[in-house]
């Protein structure tokens, strides 16, 4: 399901991530963040959307977006994780799920994090919200459109 969003503001949030260090919701004022949300490091559908984004991450920096996913996973999981399938962007380890009740992608009745992915604008609003379970490949596919229309619609208004 693919939704745009009126003016909320993203929450704030800071987290351990790879390589090591920290980062925050703040470290990407002033460009988009395309933050996605997956269950768990090292399990298929994860593995697939992770190495999509990471094949896209150049294309989407190229839109004004930088790209931070964000899962359950200790933080030297996490670590594996990113260089294993060497990305170019972190991955936080939200392991009690603080990040992800913030934006609301637990499920109810499980303590498992949804596959969600959100744009967030450069003024720290959400700007858009896409969640497809079991479609990993939707949530690149959209990110990149929402922000190619988002390029298109900034340059007609120039």
């Amino acid at each position: 399901m693919t939704q745009r969003t009126g003016r909320k503001k993203a929450p704030l949030f800071a987290a351990d991530a790879s390589p090591g260090g920290r980062v925050s919701l703040e470290d990407y004022r002033g460009k988009y963040l395309v933050l996605y949300f997956f269950p768990g490091a090292f399990t298929l559908l994860c593995t697939r959307e992770t190495i999509g984004f990471r094949d896209a991450a150049a294309e989407l920096r190229e839109l004004g977006a930088e790209v931070l996913g964000v899962g359950p996973d200790p933080l030297d999981t996490q670590c594996k994780f990113a260089a294993h399938y060497q990305t170019s962007f972190p991955i936080a380890s939200d392991p009690d799920n603080l990040i992800a009740r913030d934006y609301d992608v637990v499920f109810p009745l499980l303590p498992r994090i949804k596959r969600v992915t959100f744009v967030i604008d450069p003024d720290g609003y959400i700007a858009a919200r896409f969640h497809h379970e079991l479609l990993w490949h939707k949530h690149v596919d959209d990110a990149l459109g929402f922000l190619r229309a988002a390029r298109t619609g900034a340059q007609r208004g120039s």
